[in-house]
């Protein structure tokens, strides 16, 4: 009988602010203690500010395991986290984009700005591209997502998203969902198979 693969690590993308609405705060923690109370290991960006301090915060005080990974030139702006088990600090952007997604099972990216969209859409684009196939899941609370989830509809409407290969995208609407969708995401899959996917290279930019 083969295993199937199972959720050991979430990489969670998130804003180092709050946001405007008392309900991203709120999901952020209740996100961290639900991966602790689930045995989940987080994986973040390393900081303690804002959603991705609230996300970590909660799952460390709830005896969870937390990994940061941070950039050297972040560790001042971002306020470093100082309760996380594993602190990782890395030379530049890229490095630690590429040990995220090295360490995580699957991604998750609650609301954030920029650099969180970033992040979620690179991860969408080599699982386009058959890099992995690790679950990507937004949770769309409060209709945070709802405009990028229109975007990419009419991107599949106008013809730049394949209609017979559409995103791979989860959605979840609050946090009590995540985990249970991106189990479900995975169970089919055969052991090992979240990591034997082809190495991702990121390019060093000049």
């Amino acid at each position: 009988m083969v295993a199937m693969s199972t959720i050991k690590s979430v990489c969670v993308y998130c804003g180092a602010a709050p946001g405007d609405s008392p309900v991203f705060l709120k999901t952020a923690t209740e996100l961290g203690r639900i991966l602790a109370r689930e045995g989940v290991r987080l994986i973040y960006g390393g900081g303690g500010v804002g959603l991705m301090g609230a996300t970590a915060r909660a799952c460390a005080e709830a005896g969870g395991r937390v990994t940061g990974i941070i950039p050297e030139f972040l560790i001042g702006k971002e306020q470093a986290f100082e309760h996380a088990h594993e602190l990782v600090v890395t030379r530049d952007m890229h490095e630690r984009k590429r040990l995220m997604f090295e360490r995580a099972d699957a991604f998750v990216a609650l609301p954030g700005g920029v650099g969180t969209l970033e992040e979620l859409v690179e991860q969408l684009t080599w699982v386009q591209l058959n890099r992995h196939r690790k679950p990507v899941l937004v949770v769309n609370v409060d209709g945070f997502w709802d405009p990028l989830l229109a975007l990419f509809g009419h991107m599949q409407a106008t013809g730049f998203v394949n209609a017979e290969r559409p995103l791979s995208l989860l959605v979840a609407a609050n946090a009590q969902a995540v985990v249970p969708r991106l189990r479900a995401a995975v169970a089919p899959l055969p052991e090992g198979s979240l990591h034997g996917a082809p190495e991702v290279q990121v390019a060093e930019r000049m």
